[in-house]
């Protein structure tokens, strides 16, 4: 079996771009981007807008300026790891200047300058977002303002794992010395860009958890669509040509120069650009030279987040007089601050990544937009269940999660189909105040054999120690999102998204893009269990138990669950492999639940045996798990043996499991085994005495409902 290669970690908290690979948002013209919001979308963000104006109203009514208690004006808000030597103070914008204005003659990229925050690669796709007015209405509702209704309070829109959120903030703001420490606009009564930046902290947490990201992170939190990377040095021979139509299709795009050592100090290229710093790509260009020749100028307009002047190795009047007509000299006049025009074989020798956010894969390759189909899956790895980290580690990579996707049909004039991945880990920025971080993430695609398919059921261990996938992401990367395209021939494949470690927990959303008609669906398997045979005849143990029984039994022949204990120590004292100290109460009362078919808290002898017969058939099922003889079995191996035992469970009950019995070490021992066992024997036996028609649904009131959970 071919082994993975680890990959090194990529991301750097101390500089501001950090490595990444694909992400999931895109921009599109406005045209096409209004098209494609969807009524449902429409009616939502109509009834986002309504709570908003009912929450921003009731303010105005009691003359009150609105005070956000879930993201409050203390140092909590600002960060988590340090204090700061200096003293900030929250100030509304009236308190900083005398006539405050939310937009001042329309949102530009002038109106985003970088302050005491690392938070470049956040500023740069603000700035992307600036040139496609209708995202930018959509992230920054405009009906805004410091005079008309104003009670203090303002929202902004972000896309979030699927769903667009509202984000509500009052407009205090950190001050120092009455000027802003964050960012702030190049005009100083202007406010919109620095309380989207507040809501765009609020919605992760604080400010200091926006240090050090990617610009594509932030591109997709204002679109929602899919994103590119392309390392220049490895990119196709046609990228001017990408760069151009993405251009023409209102694409965000953004670039950076990667350090090669990570230090908390920025240096300068011998052309004056900032090496791990995030920049924004606001125009591409090309014309003839005017000297008449054969030459074409290809130039690449960039945009520095922090508004200060162009290195000088980028003289824009050397392009401007190099053009053939007026209108070319003002395209190439660039009228921002911290704008200035490249050569496009000089972008390429000094840059080293470039981020394109597109509307859909297909965008950037083909003129005609072609509607995808779209399936999107939510799931988590849980440590000891379903972590099971790359095939480096073949004894739990299987129990990772598992998603099929069927191919129906071939791309027109192709035999292949073009298929997008993209798997995203959730909610870790977040996370940063309690030591959280981004995992290596990654995926691989299996095709499924002929004799296999349709088959409801995850595939198996042995599955992946002898077939490879035929596809997969390229790399493992600590990256929020990871896509990758491919071409692959109309079938049934399963698609395995893992971290490269086992037990890394997180949630995590995939999405497969295809060209033409496809089917994508979580391998759950089907919930079910059978009961295992075993033989009537009494044994000679058994007769010992009969005895043991009557002697603690007593003439009514009938025990209960301290009583049940005693005999079931007894009996597994002569079984010296368990290596157990018995059986604990709690177990014996879930066993007594289970074959108490009277309602009388006891166990009779036959019920007693049934029961017995069950635990030595589990017991023998244990034993087999139990490799390394220890009398534990690792979470992993529990999905096997419950199989074994006669229960089909889904990925989510694998996980409960998991959770429930396993120890701190992702093990179970005799006890805790055996313990799950009997619950989820009496649940699937109260569930059929509820299912009377068989429908595999049943109705419970609140009676029935608390006296099945409270005695099982």
């Amino acid at each position: 079996m071919a082994q993975e290669q680890r990959f090194s970690e990529t991301s750097v908290q101390l500089t501001e771009a950090a490595p990444q690979t694909f992400d999931s948002s895109c921009a599109a013209p406005g045209n096409i981007y209004s098209a494609i919001l969807s009524r449902n979308e429409a009616v939502k963000d109509a009834r986002r807008l309504k709570d908003f104006q009912e929450l921003r109203d009731k303010y105005v009514r009691k003359k009150v300026l609105f005070e956000d208690p879930l993201f409050p004006a203390q140092d909590s808000s600002l960060f988590y790891s340090e204090k700061l030597p200096l003293k900030l103070e929250w100030k509304r914008p009236m308190e900083i200047c005398s006539n405050p204005q939310f937009i001042l003659g329309g949102a530009n990229r002038t109106d985003i300058c970088q302050g005491d925050l690392g938070d470049c690669w956040l500023l740069a796709a603000i700035a992307c977002l600036t040139l496609n007015d209708v995202i930018l209405k959509r992230v920054v509702p405009h009906d805004q303002s410091f005079t008309e209704d104003y009670a203090g309070i303002f929202h902004f829109q972000f896309w979030r794992y699927g769903e667009w959120v509202d984000v509500v903030v009052d407009d205090r703001l950190p001050t120092y010395k009455n000027r802003l420490v964050f960012t702030r606009s190049g005009q100083t009564n202007e406010f919109w860009s620095a309380l989207l930046e507040k809501a765009y902290a609020k919605l992760h947490g604080s400010y200091e958890a926006l240090r050090g990201g990617n610009s594509l992170e932030a591109m997709e939190d204002f679109t929602g669509g899919v994103t590119e990377l392309y390392e220049i040095t490895e990119a196709p021979k046609e990228l001017y040509n990408i760069m151009r139509k993405a251009q023409k299709r209102g694409s965000l795009m953004g670039c950076a120069i990667d350090t090669l050592v990570p230090t908390a100090q920025r240096t300068k290229t011998p052309s004056g650009l900032v090496r791990g710093h995030a920049y924004s790509v606001t125009g591409v260009e090309q014309g003839k030279r005017k000297d008449g020749k054969d030459l074409m100028i290809r130039l690449v307009r960039v945009r520095d987040p922090w508004g200060v002047a162009p290195p000088p190795a980028c003289k824009t009047n050397d392009w401007v007089a190099l053009a053939t007509t007026e209108e070319e000299k003002q395209r190439l006049q660039p009228v921002e601050q911290g704008e200035f025009w490249m050569g496009f074989e000089e972008f390429q020798k000094n840059f080293t990544k470039l981020e394109i956010c597109n509307l859909t894969p297909d965008t950037l390759e083909d003129d005609q937009m072609i509607k995808w189909n779209v399936s999107v899956h939510q799931g988590r790895w849980v440590k000891g269940c379903s972590a099971g980290g790359c095939r480096n580690f073949p004894d739990t990579y299987w129990t990772n999660p598992q998603f099929r996707l069927v191919l129906l049909e071939a791309d027109a004039k192709e035999k292949t189909c073009t298929v997008l991945v993209a798997l995203m880990q959730k909610g870790r920025r977040m996370e940063r105040c309690v030591g959280g971080g981004l995992h290596n993430i990654g995926f691989a695609i299996y095709e499924v054999p002929k004799e296999m398919k349709g088959n409801q059921q995850p595939l198996a261990k042995d599955f992946f120690i002898y077939n490879a996938s035929i596809a997969r992401s390229k790399s493992y990367v600590n990256i929020r999102e990871l896509s990758e395209r491919f071409c692959l021939k109309p079938g049934e494949y399963v698609i395995i998204p893992s971290t490269f470690d086992p037990h890394k927990e997180s949630e995590f959303m995939l999405r497969v893009f295809s060209e033409n008609r496809s089917t994508s669906e979580v391998i759950d398997g089907e919930i079910e269990a059978e009961s295992l045979p075993f033989e009537e005849k009494e044994t000679d143990e058994e007769k010992q138990f009969r005895a043991i029984f009557q002697q603690i039994a007593g003439d009514d022949m009938q025990i209960n669950a301290y009583e049940l204990r005693t005999v079931l120590n007894r009996a597994v004292e002569k079984h010296k492999e368990l290596k157990t100290e018995g059986f604990s109460l709690e177990s014996c009362r879930s066993m007594i639940a289970l074959m108490d078919t009277d309602g009388t808290g006891h166990l009779n002898l036959q019920e007693f045996k049934h029961l017995w017969n069950k635990i030595k058939q589990w017991k023998l099922v244990f034993t087999r798990f139990d490799t390394d003889k220890s009398s534990t079995i690792s979470s992993f191996e529990m999905r096997n043996a419950l199989t074994e035992a006669g229960f089909q469970l889904n990925i989510q009950l694998y996980d409960i499991i998991c959770m429930r019995y396993a120890n701190e070490h992702m093990e179970l021992d005799f006890d805790s085994y055996i313990s799950c066992l009997v619950r989820l024997e009496g649940m699937f036996r109260a569930f059929k005495a509820f299912d009377r028609d068989g429908d595999g649904l049943i109705k419970l009131n609140v009676f029935q409902w608390l006296q099945l959970t409270m005695y099982a």
